[in-house]
């Protein structure tokens, strides 16, 4: 069950999402935001500095927070997952696990996830949908020590991130992401339903704890036409955003 400030943030999400608080308009006070959701002040203050953090809202002394955005940013903090993201925008997210087995990390995927190369990974790829169109392909090696819990996963699973929090507590809590251009190759090609060559979309990442040790390291490979990021710069934070493309 989510926290009660995290339901909160999600109500006032889909609200600017919905047009309840269009963009330029302010949200009510904290203490009508209090009533209307039966939470304390403090409850509201948290879910609204979500929402700031996203680049949805923005502030100024004395003043009502403005909308700035109705598309909510995936900040570095958070690490939003796939699932989460596509459920945000009201989209229903999917997928399915193609081939799963026990390999050895190579050069660079060895330093990435902070091994000796040559140590015991847990190589997966993975195929996820959007409203049952597929749009990703991501090829992910887990860290030894996490890969027995993604095992039991059911190939199906929604969310990796998600049940891996609710199952072992885990928490994605930093990343590094390089995004670039590739063209699909044969296995892209017939799993996104594409031509060879097609341009896609690459997001090379790597997600830690909160101490720093490395979970997974992953090559996510999106289609063409199915997401945007972008990257809002702001004194106070820097998010990175993916949407959908308009």
């Amino acid at each position: 069950m989510s926290r009660r400030h995290e339901q909160i943030a999600d109500d006032l999400r889909r609200a600017i999402s919905g047009g309840h608080h269009p963009v330029g308009s302010s949200l009510p006070s904290e203490a009508e935001l209090a009533a209307a959701h039966g939470a304390s002040r403090g409850t509201v203050r948290q879910a609204i500095a979500a929402l700031q953090a996203e680049g949805l809202i923005g502030s100024r002394q004395g003043a009502r927070r403005v909308v700035l955005s109705a598309t909510p940013s995936q900040t570095f903090t958070e690490l939003r997952s796939f699932a989460q993201w596509a459920r945000a925008g009201g989209r229903t997210a999917g997928g399915r696990v193609v081939t799963s087995s026990w390999d050895t990390a190579h050069g660079d995927e060895a330093a990435l996830l902070q091994v000796e190369p040559g140590a015991r990974v847990l190589r997966v790829l993975r195929v996820r949908t959007l409203d049952g169109e597929p749009v990703l392909l991501e090829r992910t090696a887990y860290a030894a020590w996490i890969a027995p819990a993604v095992r039991e996963l059911p190939d199906d699973c929604e969310s990796v991130t998600q049940r891996l929090y609710e199952t072992r507590g885990l928490v994605f809590a930093h990343g590094e992401h390089h995004i670039d251009a590739v063209a699909a190759g044969t296995v892209d090609a017939e799993h996104l339903r594409l031509r060879r060559g097609a341009p896609l979309l690459r997001v090379r990442r790597t997600t830690t704890t909160a101490e720093g040790r490395p979970v997974e390291t992953s090559d996510d490979r999106y289609s063409p036409g199915s997401v945007v990021f972008t990257v809002r710069n702001s004194t106070q934070t820097n998010p990175l955003t993916r949407t959908s493309p308009e």
